[in-house]
């Protein structure tokens, strides 16, 4: 956890380091970061908005152009990679989680009664979860597990998929390729990569809490 931490927080450092070793090859490297953040359920932590916002900055350096790497290229890149993991993490739960739910500790954890409110709430809200979960972190790498779960709907859940990654992917890569390389940015590139993480934390912390208070109502 610490090393993902510190991946997180200094990406630019590692990300340049990844240029310059592997060069053209980083695409491929990038890809399969962001494939097993949304198609791996047990590896949740990796970083997403943060790593696509400092591959668009290095793609505007000299090292980067020089190393051939494009923030357009980077951008089908993590397109493809975030609609190819999301559908794997769906199919994964869908043909095998309902296995799983008869054995310890799935079925402790998750009760026939969830899977239910998870059916109700795709069936009316789907478009939502899936589109703006993409945006918050952890939550992109569950929410794919829920539907699949939940058996949603395949031909919707891909056609939300899509406008969710190709929105997350050109918004995040972009600004990083925008305001990456401004020098208040670049020296105060951890403080803006924290607070990256804090805002797209915000919303399920908000959710959380806001959770656990109607919890304490309602008994």
């Amino acid at each position: 956890m610490s090393t993902i931490i510190d991946f997180t927080l200094h990406i630019d450092a590692h990300l340049a380091n990844l240029v310059s070793h592997f060069g053209i090859w980083t695409y491929l490297i990038l890809f399969v970061i962001v494939l097993i953040e949304t198609g791996a359920v047990v590896l949740p932590f990796l970083p997403g908005d943060s790593l696509l916002f400092a591959a668009g900055a290095i793609s505007m350096t000299p090292a980067g152009q020089e190393a051939g790497l494009n923030h357009w290229v980077f951008m089908v890149v993590f397109f493809i990679a975030s609609v190819v993991g999301d559908s794997m993490n769906y199919w994964i739960l869908r043909t095998g989680g309902r296995e799983l739910l008869n054995h310890r500790p799935f079925s402790i954890m998750i009760k026939p009664k969830y899977i239910e409110e998870a059916e109700q709430f795709f069936a009316k809200r789907g478009a939502m979860a899936i589109i703006l979960g993409r945006y918050i972190p952890i939550v992109r790498t569950f929410v794919p597990s829920v539907a699949g779960l939940s058996k949603y709907n395949f031909r919707k859940f891909l056609e939300y998929t899509m406008i969710a990654a190709l929105s997350w992917t050109f918004i995040a890569t972009g600004a990083g390729a925008l305001f990456g390389n401004i020098p208040f940015v670049r020296e105060h590139f951890t403080l803006i990569i924290m607070g990256i993480v804090l805002v797209t934390l915000l919303p399920s912390v908000i959710g959380v809490a806001r959770s656990l208070m109607k919890k304490k109502k309602q008994q």
